[in-house]
């Protein structure tokens, strides 16, 4: 099987709105982390500690995230202009690298979810209190 031009060029779609949506989640949280810090200058309570700890698990998480889908993106430029001068193979295992990373994003995401509900406990918890 031959990998075509426009088999990685599908992917920039799907991995564009995947970082519009990771960045749309560090902005959020970007801004929970300003209203949080004033709020726990004001009163240090120990939920709101709790969350800011928690947000900071989630600002590495994004990060990486952004990082591994840029990379994703950035190795399927690459294997098309490989795939375009006729290096096939190459292409080809660039673009499964390419495939790698971006399930790695994904995982991260993923991961950055499981601590977002985590979040939405411990608010939860300091109403059942």
């Amino acid at each position: 099987m031959q990998l075509e031009l426009s088999t990685p060029a599908l992917l920039f779609p799907a991995i564009s709105l995947l970082l519009l949506a990771y960045t749309s989640r560090f902005l959020t949280i970007a801004n929970l982390i300003r209203s949080l810090h004033a709020s726990y200058l004001d009163n240090p309570k120990s939920v709101i500690a709790g969350q800011i700890a928690n947000l900071r698990k989630r600002v590495v998480l994004i990060k990486k995230m952004q990082i591994w889908g840029v990379a994703s993106l950035l190795l399927c430029v690459v294997c098309m202009f490989l795939l375009f001068v006729d290096y096939y193979l190459i292409g080809a295992i660039i673009f499964g690298i390419s495939l790698i990373m971006l399930a790695i994003s994904l995982f991260q995401s993923i991961l950055e979810i499981r601590i977002s509900t985590d979040a939405l406990n411990i608010e939860l918890s300091d109403m059942e209190n």
